[in-house]
C-alpha cells in the first residue's frame, strides 16, 4: 500500500512521543504516577478509602530505598474493613449499600434514624424529570452504554438551576441526586437503546418502596428480584463503591474537581475514565474471554487443554488476541483482592442455585492456571481481581453484558461523590510537572532549508 502524507504524519507522532527508557531512569520520571518499586506516588490525603496490597520495607537507609513486600489484600472504607461491613450486612440479612453511601459521604456510620433518612432521601430522588428523560432519549442511539451514560450525566447540568455552584451544600445536593438517579439512568439508557434497535420501548419507573439494589434489578425488566439475588447484587454494589483516591477514575474526578469544574463534568470525567478497558471494562473482557474458551476447549476438566488455551491467549493467538488474561493482577493488590475472595464465595453459591456449577468449576480452574502462568511470566505475585468473578455473577443474575461497566459506575459514583466533596474542601488545584527530554533548545530552521 502506498505511503501517504497521513502515514508520515502518524509515524512522526509515534517517533517523537516515545521517550527512551534511559531518560526516564536518569531523570527519575514517575510514569503512571508509580514509584520504581511499583507503589503509587503519594499526591494527596483522603479518609474515604484505603487499599492495602503490600508493605513497604526499608532496605537501604542511606539511599532511602524501600521494597514492596506482598501481603494479603485489605480494603477500608473510612477506616472500616469492607469484609466486616459485608459480613455484617449478610449475617443480619439487610441491605448495606445505602449505609455505605452515608459512610463515604460523611466518614461516619449512620445511626438508625440517619440510615432511614438517607434511604428515604435517595428513594424520593430516583425519578427522572421530563427534561432528564428527554436527555436519555437524545442519547439513546449510543448503543455503547458507557457512552450513553457519559452523555446523559454531562447533559444533566441543563436540568440544574445552579449547576456551577461549588458551595458544599449545593454540591452535596447534586451528588445525592446523581447517586439516586444513576440506576434509573442506566436502566433507562439500556431500555431506550433496545428500542432504538427495534425493540419495544419500556421505561420502568423506579419504586420508592424498594431498596437501591432491588430497585435497579426491577427497573431492568419489571420483575421483582428474589431476596437472595437482590442481597447478592447489593454486596456487589458495596464492593465497588470505593477504592481509594488513587484509582484512575476517582483520580480523574478529583483532578477535574480541583479546577472548580461543576459536579456533572467531574462525574462525567470518572465515567470517561471507567470506560477504558484497563480500568472498568475488565469484567466484560473476562466474560468474552470465557465464552471464547468454552468454544475452543472441548474438555473443561483437562488441565493440559485449559493451560494450552491460556498460553495461546498470552501469546496473542487466542481470545481477543490482546495478549492479556483478563481479571488478574492489580496495581496495589498482590497476594489477594479481598473483593474477589468475597465474590468467589458467592459465585459458587449462585452457580449452585442456577445449576451452573460446571461453569463455576471452569472459572476456578482457569483462575488457578492463570495465576500460575502470570506469576511465572511477571516474576511477581498475581491474583484474581474483583472483575474475574463479578461478570460471572452478573451473567447468572441475567444482567446483560453491556451493563457490567455501567453498574460499576452506578456503585462507584458514591465514592466519586465523596472524593469530589473532599477535594473541594481541600481546595488545591492539581498541577503535576512534566519534563522536557530535550536538554538544549532547538534552533529554528527556515522552511526552505528543512
Amino acid at each position: 500500500m502506498e505511503k501517504t502524507y497521513f502515514d508520515t504524519f502518524v509515524s512522526l507522532i509515534k517517533k517523537y512521543d516515545e521517550i527512551p527508557e534511559h531518560i526516564i531512569r536518569e531523570r527519575n520520571v514517575k510514569l503512571g504516577l508509580r514509584n520504581a518499586d511499583g507503589t503509587g506516588v503519594v499526591v494527596g490525603i483522603t479518609n474515604k478509602g484505603s487499599v492495602i496490597g503490600y508493605k513497604r520495607e526499608l532496605i537501604d537507609r542511606e539511599k532511602n530505598l524501600y521494597e514492596a513486600k506482598p501481603v494479603e489484600g485489605k480494603l477500608y472504607y473510612c477506616g472500616y474493613d469492607v469484609e466486616d461491613l459485608v459480613n455484617e450486612y449478610e449475617q443480619k440479612n439487610r441491605f448495606g449499600f445505602e449505609e455505605v453511601i452515608f459512610l463515604l459521604l460523611t466518614s461516619v456510620l449512620p445511626k438508625p434514624d440517619e440510615l432511614e433518612y438517607i434511604k428515604e432521601e435517595l428513594a424520593k430522588r430516583r425519578s427522572l424529570t421530563r427534561a432528564e428523560r428527554s436527555v436519555i432519549m437524545e442519547s439513546g442511539e449510543n448503543h455503547n452504554q458507557m457512552y450513553a451514560l457519559h452523555s446523559a450525566i454531562s447533559h444533566l447540568s441543563r436540568c440544574d438551576k445552579n449547576p456551577d455552584s461549588t458551595d458544599i451544600s449545593d454540591v452535596t445536593d447534586q451528588c445525592l441526586n446523581l447517586i439516586a438517579k444513576f440506576p434509573t439512568i442506566v436502566a433507562a439508557n439500556y431500555n431506550v437503546s433496545k428500542f432504538m434497535r427495534g425493540g419495544d420501548l419500556t421505561l420502568i419507573r423506579p419504586r420508592q418502596d424498594l431498596g437501591f439494589a432491588e430497585n435497579f434489578l426491577y427497573m431492568l425488566n419489571g420483575d421483582l428480584p428474589d431476596s437472595y439475588e437482590a442481597h447478592l447484587f447489593d454486596t456487589c454494589l458495596v464492593l465497588h463503591a470505593e477504592h481509594g483516591g488513587g484509582n484512575n477514575s476517582t483520580f480523574a474526578v478529583r483532578v477535574v474537581s480541583s479546577s472548580g469544574a461543576n459536579t456533572y463534568m467531574a462525574i462525567a470525567a470518572g465515567i470517561a475514565s471507567l470506560s477504558g478497558h484497563l480500568h472498568g471494562g475488565a469484567n466484560e473482557s473476562v466474560n468474552i474471554m470465557m465464552k471464547d474458551l468454552k468454544k475452543n476447549v472441548d474438555d473443561w476438566g483437562s488441565y493440559k487443554k485449559l493451560r494450552n488455551y491460556l498460553v495461546k491467549v498470552l501469546e496473542g493467538k487466542a481470545g481477543g488476541k490482546s495478549g492479556k488474561i483478563y481479571g488478574f493482577g492489580h496495581a496495589v493488590y498482590t497476594k489477594s483482592d479481598p473483593r474477589a475472595i468475597i465474590l468467589k464465595k458467592h459465585a459458587a453459591e449462585l452457580a449452585k442455585r442456577k445449576d451452573a456449577l460446571d461453569e463455576y468449576y471452569l472459572y476456578e480452574s482457569v483462575e488457578n492456571i492463570a495465576v500460575e502462568l502470570l506469576s511465572e511470566k511477571s516474576k511477581k505475585m498475581i491474583s484474581a481481581n474483583v472483575d474475574y468473578y463479578s461478570g460471572f455473577i452478573y451473567e447468572l443474575l441475567g444482567i446483560p453484558r453491556e451493563l457490567f461497566t455501567p453498574i460499576f459506575a452506578m456503585a462507584r459514583v458514591a465514592g466519586w461523590s465523596a472524593h469530589r466533596i473532599e477535594q473541594l474542601i481541600q481546595n488545591k488545584i492539581m498541577r503535576p510537572a512534566y519534563i522536557n527530554p530535550f536538554l538544549e533548545p532547538k534552533q529554528y530552521e527556515e522552511l526552505e532549508n528543512r
